[in-house]
């Protein structure tokens, strides 16, 4: 095909689920108020409590604010495509979607890496941690976790929005950047290089650094009594389980976006699921897990059936 100067995308992948799009259009929309619902819960519970003003619940607020973030750029978009008889997307909103999509991976990564930071500070060199998770260095990290992403992003933009396209055609649900780049007329050796060096300090170098603060956790807890193991692992076990499920699920999307998926279903499931999964379980997984957020949750929600539950006394003639 020649070179053509598009200024749309189409979205192929929503022909073949036209005959069900009312029942993914309700859970989809229920998945997505429950992921608001869950976010904003959590987030209004570290806001409003002062007690909870502490690096590490500072760090969680970000994580769930991250996922806001993300699921609002794909979300509201894929409910109207979802009923609407058009699936067209223009060349720019399909660009500032890419951007804000791999900004929240990115985010995501950056944001896990630095609370691993946290807890090896909390638990490796426990004396020194009020002086080192100070608050100008708390809002220098987050600063970084947020900042970062924005950069890699904006670069990858940059090398992706000036390529000439030989289609715009994109089987998904919504815009990804190789969905766009493989289109290209030309090779993408520059955008490969690109695509590298996010990967490796955006990925890689997070992962590593990761393993290593739990590796010295792990042994400085051997060392210890086993109420400090006990404690330790209670404030550790969330991220764990947060960094699993999250690479997991970027894994699978990186899979299928190399590779053809022939059930459109599957294809569908598997390529949301880096987007439904961790921002729906990850407020869950701190809620239940750390008793400081799950003891305050429990009370407003106490306080708010009281509240729907209390009338006012009739007034006596």
């Amino acid at each position: 095909m020649e070179n053509q100067s598009f200024t749309a995308f189409t979205f192929t992948i929503f022909g073949d689920i036209s005959h069900f799009k009312y029942a993914y259009f309700f859970w989809t929309l229920l998945g997505y108020l429950l992921i608001i619902y869950f976010n904003v819960m959590l987030v209004s519970v570290i806001f409003l409590e002062r007690s909870l003003h502490e690096p590490m619940y500072i760090f969680i607020c970000s994580l769930s604010l991250n996922s806001l973030c993300g699921t609002a750029a794909v979300f509201p978009r894929l409910l109207a495509d979802l009923v609407s008889d058009t699936h067209t997307i223009s060349r720019a909103g399909c660009f500032t979607q890419i951007f804000f999509i791999y900004t929240y991976v990115v985010g995501e990564f950056t944001t896990l890496t630095v609370m691993a930071y946290d807890r090896y500070v909390a638990i490796c060199k426990p004396l020194q941690y009020n002086s080192i998770m100070s608050p100008r260095h708390i809002i220098l990290l987050l600063a970084v976790a947020w900042l970062y992403p924005v950069f890699c992003e904006a670069l990858v933009i940059i090398f992706s929005s000036r390529l000439p396209l030989c289609g715009n055609q994109i089987e998904r649900v919504f815009c990804s950047n190789w969905s766009v780049v493989r289109l290209s007329c030309i090779p993408t050796t520059a955008n490969n290089i690109v695509g590298f060096f996010v990967t490796v300090t955006t990925v890689f170098l997070p992962l590593g650094y990761i393993l290593y603060s739990y590796m010295s956790i792990l042994i400085v807890c051997s060392k210890d009594s086993k109420d400090f193991r006990k404690k330790a692992l209670q404030t550790c076990l969330p991220h764990i389980i947060t960094f699993s499920i999250y690479s997991i699920s970027t894994f699978s999307e990186i899979v299928l976006s190399r590779f053809e998926s022939v059930i459109k279903v599957v294809s569908i499931i598997v390529s949301l699921e880096f987007l439904v999964i961790p921002p729906l379980l990850n407020p869950l997984i701190y809620g239940m897990n750390l008793p400081e957020i799950r003891k305050r949750i429990i009370n407003r929600l106490r306080s708010k059936k009281n509240t729907i539950t209390t009338f006012p006394p009739t007034a006596r003639n």
